[in-house]
């Protein structure tokens, strides 16, 4: 299956993978910008402090690092046809994401559902990792996300 090809409901099983097909590189800029937007900590805002903190240097926010997930999931890593349309999830950052990280996602999907009362839709839960150029994991999201049947007019094609 080509990887950019939409992908609905029906096509998805336990254990498929996907991969982002491309990558994202923080530096100290977009790190301290995006903090004092959104999650003005000091360790995310002043070498100084995040030196002293128990990330022992500058780190981005996870909600930042969350924000790039994001990005590299809906601009390829994981080509749904209805695009992704979360009902919630479980997230973790088992480390510091750092200036100069270069980001990457791998998808598993974990389970899919289809709804037993609205027969056109079900729940894919999918297991998103994201890791540095390590190839060490920053976060990891596990989301259930709203996917679609394919429309009777799109299996004709």
């Amino acid at each position: 299956m080509n990887p950019s090809t939409p992908l609905y409901l029906d096509d998805l099983q336990p254990g498929q993978r996907f991969a982002s097909p491309a990558s994202f590189t923080l530096d100290e800029a977009s790190i301290k910008s995006f903090a004092a937007r959104f999650d003005p900590q000091p360790f995310h805002l002043d070498d100084a402090a995040a030196q002293a903190s128990i990330f022992a240097g500058l780190s981005a926010s996870g909600w930042h690092t969350a924000a790039i997930t994001m990005r590299l999931l809906v601009t390829g890593g994981l080509p749904f046809a209805s695009g992704l349309i979360g009902l919630g999830g479980e997230i973790a950052w088992p480390r510091p994401t750092r200036p100069g990280d270069t980001l990457r996602v791998e998808s598993e999907i974990l389970d899919v559902r289809p709804s037993r009362s609205k027969p056109h839709q079900g729940i894919v839960t999918v297991k998103n990792t994201t890791l540095n150029q390590h190839g060490e994991p920053v976060q990891v999201f596990t989301s259930k996300i709203l996917v679609f049947r394919r429309p009777a007019s799109a299996a004709t094609l």
